[in-house]
């Protein structure tokens, strides 16, 4: 066996793909597991973007490499759903860069300006894939607190206790996950003004802007905000995506031309039918995400019947693709959710998996048809309610 190298020492498999491994086990000894742990939208993408991806296919360049900078046309299409949806100006030829994902672009953010030791801003709870990263790349994480009280939002008063000499890079993430928090653009002023008085890179991970939330926002509506902060975006929640695998990073453009030279040498473009499908989705007009969010409005009210009949306690007035729930006083997650899921057959996220300050919450994901979520509910109800 190779020796493996050292910087998986301290880099465990996602939480995600081991457990869904046990899951797929479990199913084919025959057990009727039912997964509302996932944000994988399980709703269609748009027929237009459908359609766009069909005709592509005929044409003369369709099954070429493309541009590492996406096709002008996609830019354009960013740059204008930025300047509709968030009264945001970017220049599409050099303040866009278009990615295979979101999540490719936490690697490449992180290769594109971190060295060995350099310190990195992480959110606790959070996703955790920032933290991985910044392993893998032998950079370390600085964990800054979230929490119910201060309601998901940075303290720094409290972040300011720690020396901040050597941070490069802070990652924040609004609408939040886990939570589903929302900055106020009062929040996202503050974090811009701590970026620039140490000399931060700002990284805000925008992907569930338009997931039950009546006011989109971006990071860089804020005046200055380009000198400090880039925003990543993804249509994978917002138009049903998830498996194309296209998002984007936005922001000044010296701070993309470097991600560029990560980029360029890691991939070969991103397939132009999945580039003329995304086209397709930046165009629709605002009651795609009103019909979208119909529907996980009756999804959500039956999750929160599931956390009433477990006996958690949760926020109504946070959106997000998901919901998060503080479990009874004295419960601990993963054991709270290992005995849903070998007793009563339904698995949901443990709130430890986005950092420890997620112990004592859950969180269900609102990618569940209703009728699912209501055979959930018989599951999880006492005998006797």
């Amino acid at each position: 066996m190779i020796q493996k190298a050292d910087r998986l020492t301290h880099v465990k498999e996602y939480y995600f793909s081991k457990k869904l491994r046990e899951i797929a086990g479990l199913i084919a000894e025959g057990k009727p597991i039912i997964n509302i742990a996932i944000g994988s939208p399980d709703l269609q993408p748009p027929s237009t973007v459908i359609e766009a991806l069909k005709s592509t296919m005929q044409l003369d360049n369709a099954h070429t490499y493309q541009s590492y900078q996406g096709i002008p046309e996609f830019r354009l299409g960013i740059a204008n759903f930025y300047k509709t949806h968030y009264n945001v100006e970017l220049n599409p030829s050099n303040e866009i860069l278009p990615l295979m994902g979101s999540k490719e672009g936490i690697m490449h953010i992180s290769m594109a300006f971190l060295n060995k030791g350099d310190k990195v801003l992480i959110p606790n709870p959070g996703y955790p894939t920032y933290a991985s990263v910044t392993k893998l790349l032998e950079a370390e994480p600085v964990y800054y607190n979230l929490n119910e009280q201060h309601h998901w939002l940075p303290n720094f008063s409290e972040i300011e206790k720690e020396d901040l000499s050597d941070v490069k890079i802070m990652w924040v993430n609004y609408p939040h996950m886990p939570t589903g928090a929302i900055a106020s653009k009062l929040a996202f002023e503050q974090l811009i003004a701590f970026a620039k008085k140490y000399n931060i890179l700002v990284v805000n991970d925008n992907p569930y802007s338009f997931i039950l939330n009546d006011n989109p926002q971006s990071i860089l509506e804020v005046e200055g905000a380009k000198e400090v902060a880039i925003e990543l975006n993804s249509l994978s929640k917002t138009f049903n995506m998830a498996g194309w695998r296209v998002g984007m990073v936005v922001g000044n453009a010296e701070i993309i031309k470097t991600i560029l030279q990560v980029k360029s040498n890691m991939d070969s473009g991103m397939f132009l039918g999945i580039q003329k499908g995304a086209v397709e989705a930046l165009k629709l007009p605002t009651n795609w995400f009103e019909k979208q969010n119909s529907i996980y409005k009756k999804r959500r009210a039956a999750v929160w019947q599931i956390f009433d009949a477990l006996e958690c306690t949760y926020d109504k007035n946070i959106g997000g693709l998901f919901v998060w729930a503080k479990l009874p006083k004295g419960e601990k997650s993963e054991e709270f959710t290992d005995t849903l899921l070998y007793k009563k057959e339904v698995f949901i996220t443990p709130g430890t998996v986005f950092g420890s300050n997620g112990e004592g919450y859950i969180r269900a994901s609102l990618c569940v048809d209703s009728a699912v979520l209501e055979e959930v509910l018989t599951r999880v109800t006492p005998v006797n309610s």
